[in-house]
């Protein structure tokens, strides 16, 4: 256990892939843990201030306290610029960005009253380098690591700690809707391959990464953005590797 017995989780998007793994692993650490989702008996939209306000006032009442929030509410988008419509733009940016803010916004309240408090957002890979046809779902990822960068700065003082992940590519419900097709059979493997490790992730090692942030045992750390991307953005491999028989 890592000090998570009693603490009091928010995990959004917490229905499946990334962040029902989270939830799942929080309580194994003894936390309490409520999860938001549109798919569920109590849904809530992230991208709703009044219910983001109401839900966060539910969990106070309930439990008295406030103790981690993990941002994993997020959809898919993307094209080259000139082929995304203002429309698609907002949706984006709606659910990954704004939600993102609207659930740390109001998880403050609490967090500024007890003086503590560890907030978790989620962004990507492709919010901290660029890829093809990424556009909106990029922007918005990398809106989240700068805007958690701000939190840490602006909070820190008052003991409530705000990291990212910067997960690679997970096997998720969305990875599999966005990448399972035919038509993406080629590029999906050059992905894989573009891990140093060779395969995709899994949600329970994103869900690790959440529990150590949400834990004392990542006191110290704030304002980062944490990488678990299976070596993605650790540079170029071209093959030269398997020739000196490190494969």
């Amino acid at each position: 256990m890592r000090g998570l017995e009693g603490k009091v989780a928010v995990v959004t998007g917490a229905a499946s892939g990334l962040g029902e793994a989270t939830a799942a692993r929080l309580a194994e650490e003894g936390a309490i843990v409520v999860g938001w989702d549109l798919a569920g008996p109590a849904p809530v939209d992230v991208t709703d201030e009044d219910a983001v306000s109401a839900a966060v006032d539910a969990v106070v009442a309930e439990h008295g306290r406030l103790d981690v929030v993990a941002t994993f509410a997020g959809t898919a988008g993307g094209g080259p610029a000139h082929m995304v419509d203002a429309a698609e733009w907002a949706r984006v940016l709606a659910v990954n960005l704004t939600g993102t803010f609207l659930t740390c916004k109001h998880a403050l309240r609490p967090m500024m009253a007890q003086r503590s408090g560890s907030i978790i957002t989620v962004a990507s890979v492709e919010g901290i380098e660029g890829t093809e046809g990424g556009s909106v779902y990029n922007a918005s990822k990398g809106g989240v690591v700068m805007f958690t960068k701000n939190l840490a700065i602006d909070y820190g003082r008052m003991g409530i700690r705000a990291n990212t992940i910067c997960p690679g590519f997970v096997d998720t419900p969305m990875f599999r809707q966005v990448m399972g097709s035919e038509n993406m059979a080629q590029f999906r493997e050059e992905y894989r391959e573009h891990h140093k490790l060779g395969r995709f992730g899994e949600p329970s090692e994103i869900a690790a990464a959440a529990a150590f942030l949400a834990s004392h045992e990542s006191s110290f750390i704030t304002g980062h953005a944490l990488v678990v991307d299976g070596g993605y953005t650790a540079g170029m491999r071209t093959g030269l590797s398997s020739l000196m028989g490190l494969d």
